[in-house]
């Protein structure tokens, strides 16, 4: 998506430690106008899929899986990080490791939300080592739904993620793949 890596380059910083901060448009201070034709482009590409939720985790996949989700005409769903006492016990479970923070921790959705009658959606905003993505479709999984496919808004290509769940076979489509990245310079996948 062009318009999303000239968006990267003009207001995205590289930090120490391949970190891309966009957090002054896409997961801290949120562009709306802009996520919204984040979320239409995914309706463009997901359209012919029959989804019936969007699966996301908290916190900065919830943004863009309801941007989306307007497109889609359906509900999201978040899996919650952590223990919670307002969820219950009846829950699917995945660890997580996140790359960002450098820890482990649960996602946790209840079994309400899921079963296997849904056709799920994965998005979220950034894909680097994949384990986020990989526990979400343990999830949709254990809960006997299908995997439609992943979406990403920003895929870190010089990381394991995106190799990780093409080998699984789940389609995954990432509006800007970044191949490299330094103090001053951030070179995208081309899309040819």
């Amino acid at each position: 998506m062009k318009l999303l890596e000239e968006k990267i380059l003009t207001d995205g910083t590289v930090l120490p430690g391949n970190i891309l901060k966009v957090d002054n448009f896409l997961n801290h201070q949120i562009d709306v106008a802009f996520l919204n034709k984040i979320g239409e482009e995914f309706y463009n590409i997901f359209s012919s899929e029959n989804i019936t939720k969007i699966l996301t985790v908290e916190a900065s996949g919830i943004a863009i899986a309801c941007a989306a989700a307007q497109h889609f005409n359906v509900p999201v769903v978040f899996a919650k990080k952590g223990q919670h006492k307002n969820i219950g016990t009846d829950c699917f479970t995945a660890e997580v490791f996140s790359f960002t923070k450098g820890t482990s921790y649960d996602v946790t959705v209840s079994k309400k939300y899921l079963n296997e009658n849904d056709t799920v959606l994965i998005l979220d905003d950034f894909l680097a080592n994949g384990q986020a993505a990989l526990g979400l479709m343990k999830i949709i999984e254990d809960a006997k739904a299908k995997v439609a496919g992943v979406g990403i808004v920003i895929e870190k290509g010089f990381q394991q993620g995106g190799a990780l769940i093409r080998e699984k076979g789940v389609r995954l489509e990432s509006l800007a793949i970044v191949d490299s990245m330094t103090d001053d310079s951030i070179s995208f996948r081309s899309n040819d």
